[in-house]
C-alpha cells in the first residue's frame, strides 16, 4: 500500500501548492483547471472519469444512465432569482441535461453551520421542493452535518443526481466535429452579478436577478425534435469562456466565436464595466450552449426560442478544421485574440 510520503513524492505538481490553490479559488478558473487535470483526474483516472464531461455517462442492462454531482457554497444563500436551495436542484439537474439525459433522482447532503435560523433552513427545504417538483425531479436520499458555529459559514449543499439516456445520441465534447455551429440560449452574466450586488450591497436602476432554471425541459424538446447534438455545456464556475476553453482541449478542434454575437443585457454590461469584470467569465445558472451540424440551425434556433429560457437563443460562432485546441474570437472591432480561461477566480462563492 502506498504511504503517504510516497504519494507527495510522486505527486504531479508540489503538494505544497495545494492548499493555497483550493483556498484562493473557488472553481472554474485556471488554477483550479489544472488542480483537476494534474491532483484529481490521474488519481481516479477511468474511462467515464476522462470523458471530462458534466457528468459520467454508462451504460446498465441495455440502457444508458447519466450521473453528477456539485456542491453548493453560494454566497450570500438568498439572492435575487433564487437561493442556495433552488440552485443546488438547478444545478445538478442541468449537469445531467448537458449529457442528454432526463434526470430523475437526486441526493441531496446538507452541512449545517451550528446557529443557523430554522426559518432560513425552512425557506431553502421549500424552495428545493419547488424547484425539484418543477424539474420534475424527486430528492430520494440524504444526509445531515452539523458542525461548529464559524465553522460552516450557514450552509452548504451537495445534490447529486441520476437520469436515463433514451436517444442514441452521443453527446459529449468527443462528438464534437469541424464545421459545428455553437448556439447559445440567451444573455450572459445576470447570475454572477446578481450575487455581487447582494453581496456587496450594490444598487443599480434596475435589479438584475439570476437566471437559475432547469434546463432539462428545453433540452428534452431539442432531443425530441431530432436534432443532432453533438456537444452541451452549461456556463457556470468561469462563464463561457472556460466552457469552451475546456471543450477545444477535449475535442482538440478550434473554436471561434464573435463577440458582437453574444447578448449581453445593457444592465449587466453597464454592471461589468463599473465593476471591471468580463461577461465571458462570469457564471450563468440558466445558460448552456450546444454544437450541432450546420443543416440544423434553423432548427435549433426554432425550437429554443419558443421555449421560455431560449428566446435570446442566437448562433454565436463555430467549430474549424484547426487541430490547434485554442479559442480564438473576433472582437466589435473586427480584431482577433485567443480567449483562455481567467487565471484566478473572477468571482468566489458565486455557486
Amino acid at each position: 500500500m502506498t504511504d503517504s510520503k510516497d504519494f507527495i513524492l510522486s505527486c504531479p505538481i508540489p503538494i505544497q501548492q495545494y492548499p493555497q490553490v483550493m483556498l484562493a479559488h473557488g472553481g472554474g478558473g485556471k488554477l483550479m483547471h489544472q488542480l483537476i487535470e494534474k491532483m484529481f483526474g490521474p488519481a481516479f483516472q477511468n474511462p467515464l472519469l476522462d470523458a471530462k464531461h458534466d457528468g459520467a455517462v454508462f451504460s446498465h442492462n441495455g440502457g444508458r444512465l447519466a450521473f453528477s454531482t456539485d456542491t453548493y457554497v453560494v454566497k450570500p444563500i438568498f439572492f435575487p432569482g433564487g437561493d442556495i436551495g433552488s440552485l443546488a436542484i438547478n444545478g445538478t439537474v442541468n449537469d445531467l441535461a448537458m449529457c442528454g439525459a432526463r434526470p430523475l433522482y437526486l441526493s441531496t447532503g446538507f452541512i449545517l453551520e451550528e446557529g443557523l435560523p430554522m426559518e432560513d433552513l425552512w425557506r431553502i427545504v421549500q424552495s428545493m421542493q419547488k424547484a425539484a417538483s418543477e424539474a420534475g425531479v424527486q430528492i430520494v436520499t440524504g444526509d445531515t452535518k452539523v458542525v461548529d458555529k464559524g465553522k460552516g459559514d450557514g450552509i452548504f449543499i451537495n445534490t447529486a443526481g441520476i437520469g436515463v439516456i433514451e436517444h442514441d445520441l452521443v453527446i459529449a465534447p468527443a462528438s464534437v466535429r469541424p464545421g459545428d455551429l455553437i448556439v447559445l440560449n440567451g444573455d450572459l452574466g445576470r447570475h454572477g452579478i446578481a450575487i455581487m450586488a447582494k453581496r456587496e450591497n450594490l444598487e443599480f436602476e434596475t435589479e438584475i436577478e439570476s437566471d437559475c432554471a432547469a434546463l432539462a425541459g428545453l433540452v428534452g424538446q431539442m432531443i425530441d425534435e431530432g436534432i443532432k447534438i453533438h456537444c452541451m455545456r452549461d456556463l457556470t464556475r468561469g462563464g463561457l469562456a472556460s466552457a469552451l476553453v475546456e471543450i477545444a482541449e477535449a475535442s482538440g478542434f478550434q473554436i471561434s466565436i464573435e463577440e458582437n454575437a453574444i447578448p449581453v443585457r445593457e444592465d449587466v454590461r453597464g454592471a461589468c464595466e463599473m465593476l471591471g469584470f468580463d461577461p465571458l467569465y462570469l457564471a450563468n445558472e440558466g445558460r448552456f450552449i450546444t454544437f450541432v451540424p450546420e443543416i440544423f440551425a434553423d432548427k435549433i434556433l426554432s425550437v429554443m426560442r419558443s421555449h421560455p429560457l431560449g428566446e435570446g437563443a442566437t448562433v454565436i460562432g463555430r467549430v474549424t478544421d484547426s487541430r490547434d485546441s485554442l479559442v480564438t474570437m473576433k472582437s466589435a472591432i473586427g480584431a482577433n485574440r485567443i480567449v483562455d480561461m481567467f487565471s484566478g477566480e473572477q468571482l468566489p462563492r458565486i455557486c
